[in-house]
């Protein structure tokens, strides 16, 4: 991994223009570092080192070039440290904390005093009890040379502060595995009940505190707790109840602000969601609204974040409501540059408006955007499993527009492809209906053919009251069901 260069590509423009001038104190004719700098910057997923070394030093000196490379390196760590002093709340702490201990080396004890209680001040007033333990160790040691820090009082405030972090760490170690496992998941199975369990167990262990309980840190982590035990349990209903609650709460007692902005943003993409589940579409859309405007507090924070979660909130609920409006959605969407970077940008496109189109009965449109999907740089990199379920959509796709020929040739690249895949239990589904499919298309009066009616019979028996919407790009079962009174 070459760090300089995805740290040079990750700086945004203003970065880029104050490392320039920060860079600029040094006079020189000669200025390989901002060739260098702009050699990567401007190089894309690579440079060709040996011939920007070619370029830099003729004579071929190598050690030249790994000194200016450091030396590159650490000219953006001062600059980039310099230029978000104080933007974020967290690292302005760290900052008073280096320069306590910066006097403190010096032996400007009374300095070092007057950093630590200012960042004490801080770090106390937006609860972040970690840095404050970091605090209240170094003000016990500067209390050795300051005559005006009893330590006493100190020691007393580390130890009550270590509760609380002990308390809120035992949270975070276990909705941190789950979290995990719901990444890595392929569904939100609900399985591990004994993850749940301890989560359940340690929030009424501790909700029995109540100077804990009244603690918007503390409200936060159990917020995060619940909703993620009733996403794993996949229960919409009670997910749906608890967040419209806790989010009213939140706003009344006025919780809510820069520092925890991520999970107000978070917790309405949730209410959009749950809100969908249960089928309460306007409900939805006018959570959906709210965070569109959340999106544009404090500058646009976190807005690159959840502009997706937006959009996707607008066409899964139009896609219900009104199909033309969520293909107008989308064509939006596809302009906005601000989303070119997002993997599933285009990805989540143009299935969507393959789908919508099949749903509107232009199979014809519908099969172009699968072909443009089917082409996407992105879409050999995304997940197995997700390329699987939008081949069989395809499929469906496919032998509604009667196009048999190149049906057989999907289903037979898709065997080869996704053979191992096919071998996992959880896509037995998937498995037993690329061979029903393949059946029909290969039945010259699919309609009167009565193997091919009672194969559709059992595959809707087996699977029709386990269908998982979720799970699937074209609901299976719900094709056949059509298929079958259509055809009858």
């Amino acid at each position: 991994m070459d760090t300089i260069a995805q740290i040079i590509h990750s700086l945004q423009k203003e970065e880029v223009r104050y490392y320039k001038l920060y860079t600029s104190r040094i006079q020189s004719n000669d200025r390989k570092d901002l060739k260098l700098f702009d050699h990567i910057r401007k190089s894309g997923n690579g440079y060709d080192e040996n011939k920007i070394i070619d370029k830099l030093y003729p004579e071929g000196d190598r050690n030249a070039y790994y000194r200016l490379r450091n030396r590159i390196m650490t000219e953006l760590n001062k600059c980039l440290l310099s230029l978000h002093f104080q933007e974020d709340e967290h690292i302005y702490l760290l900052n008073l904390l280096s320069l306590s201990k910066l006097f403190a080396s010096r032996d400007e004890s009374e300095l070092a005093l007057w950093y630590l209680r200012k960042a004490e001040t801080k770090a106390s007033q937006i609860e972040n009890f970690e840095i404050l333990d970091m605090i209240y160790s170094e003000l016990i040691r500067v209390s050795h040379e300051a005559l005006s820090i009893n330590p006493e009082e100190y020691i007393l405030k580390r130890k009550d502060n270590q509760e609380r972090i002990r308390q809120l760490r035992s949270i975070d170690d276990i909705t941190a595995v789950l979290s995990y496992r719901l990444k890595f998941s392929q569904t939100f199975s609900g399985d591990d009940t004994t993850v749940t369990g301890m989560l359940q167990q340690t929030i009424e262990e501790y909700s029995n505190d109540p100077n804990l309980f009244n603690s918007p840190k503390f409200k936060f982590h159990v917020y995060n707790a619940v909703s993620r035990i009733l996403l794993t349990k996949r229960d919409y209903h009670s997910l749906e109840e608890y967040l419209i609650k806790t989010y009213n709460e939140f706003e009344k007692d006025g919780l809510f602000n820069k520092n925890n902005h991520d999970t107000k943003l978070q917790m309405l993409t949730y209410l959009v969601n749950s809100l969908f589940k249960n089928n309460k579409l306007n409900d939805s859309l006018e959570f959906a609204s709210k965070l569109n405007v959340a999106m544009s507090d404090y500058g646009n924070l976190h807005y690159e974040k959840y502009v997706f979660f937006y959009y996707n909130a607008l066409v899964i609920n139009y896609s219900k409501l009104n199909k033309p409006e969520a293909l107008n959605i989308l064509e939006e969407l596809r302009a906005n540059k601000k989303l070119k970077g997002s993997p599933f940008y285009e990805i989540f496109i143009y299935l969507n408006m393959a789908i919508l189109y099949f749903d509107l009965g232009n199979i014809r449109e519908s099969l172009r955007n699968f072909g443009k999907l089917n082409q996407l740089p992105g879409f050999r990199k995304a997940d197995n499993s997700l390329r699987l379920k939008i081949s069989v959509a395809e499929m469906i796709v496919r032998f509604a527009a009667e196009d048999m020929i190149y049906l057989d040739y999907l289903i037979k690249r898709v065997r080869k492809e996704f053979k191992g895949l096919l071998l996992e239990k959880q896509f037995l589904k998937e498995k037993e209906f690329i061979q029903l499919i393949l059946a029909m298309s290969k039945s010259v009066n699919f309609s009167q053919d009565e193997a091919i009616i009672k194969k559709i019979s059992k595959y809707l028996n087996n699977y029709n009251k386990n269908t998982d919407e979720d799970n699937e790009v074209i609901n299976y079962s719900q094709w056949l069901q059509e298929f079958k009174i259509k055809h009858s």
